[in-house]
């Protein structure tokens, strides 16, 4: 696949991802009734028909992103050039001059694997992506080396309470964090919130490293708009108090959620929450 992405034909990447996705939403039963249910919780139940073409379209909106995720970290994506639109930025730059650093809030959305470059281009300070530890070690730094190398650096964390800790220390550097808040893994603590009026779990990570670090946590959500070009809408922060009671971490949750669902509802397609 990186062969194909870095020496392939222009338009086998444009226009792959539209035979490519549909393949494999056929293939993968149980991806694609995860996502059926997904459409059903923000649009509610709709002819066969209209669920089959949202389907399709979310399969293909994830392999047209993750192509050129992998395209941006490579000198021929560098040279392509990333175009981006952004909404609210003046929410973000409000809270970068305040020097405590940021969390963005993101979720897996089209274009959150380029969210990273688009934050670094509006400010030039660095830019760490948190993820979950791939079990393939040689994945991992096969993605690794290709987000860094589009200008972001990579967190691990899952395994143990101490992969926070150089999360607090970037924060303290006036980085920018950004972490997902729509997957949380077996044993991470999260709350209970709605989204879209059904109930879901939001990582409780977020919110007490923002607690921690005195940090705002910031929403940004992310949509494709065409090849190597996307948009980030950036809400306004929420401030966590530095010793939040259960009541101010269920209200940040839900805040969270209810900013993502007012997206969602807009972008239903662009969701690709597979689990």
């Amino acid at each position: 696949m990186v062969k194909v992405v870095t020496s392939g034909p222009e338009a086998l990447l444009r226009y792959g991802p539209l035979l490519f996705g549909p393949a494999f939403a056929t293939g993968l039963h149980e991806k694609r009734k995860n996502v059926r249910r997904n459409l059903r919780r923000i649009l509610g139940p709709r002819p066969p028909l209209d669920e089959l073409v949202d389907i399709a379209a979310v399969f293909t909106n994830y392999a047209s992103c993750m192509t050129e995720a992998m395209l941006l970290g490579t000198p021929r994506g560098r040279a392509m050039g990333l175009l981006s639109n952004a909404i609210g930025v003046d929410n973000y730059e409000a809270c970068a001059a305040v020097g405590k650093g940021i969390v963005i809030a993101t979720a897996h959305l089209g274009g959150w694997e380029v969210a990273g470059p688009m934050l670094h281009k509006v400010r030039a300070k660095n830019v760490v992506v948190v993820m979950a530890r791939e079990r393939d070690e040689r994945a991992r730094a096969m993605q690794d080396e290709l987000r860094e190398r589009s200008g972001v650096k990579v967190v691990h964390i899952g395994e143990t309470a101490f992969d926070a800790l150089p999360l607090l220390r970037h924060l303290q550097q006036d980085d920018v964090v950004a972490m997902q808040i729509d997957r949380a893994p077996p044993g991470m603590r999260t709350r209970t919130v709605t989204l879209c009026g059904a109930p879901f779990q939001v990582p409780e990570g977020p919110l007490m490293i923002a607690a921690l670090s005195g940090a705002p946590l910031m929403p940004v959500f992310t949509r494709r708009l065409g090849f190597m070009h996307y948009e980030a809408k950036v809400h306004a922060p929420i401030h966590v108090p530095r010793r939040p009671t259960p009541n101010d971490l269920d209200a940040a949750a839900q805040r969270l959620m209810d900013d993502l669902g007012a997206f969602l509802r807009d972008n239903p397609t662009q969701w690709f929450h597979f689990v």
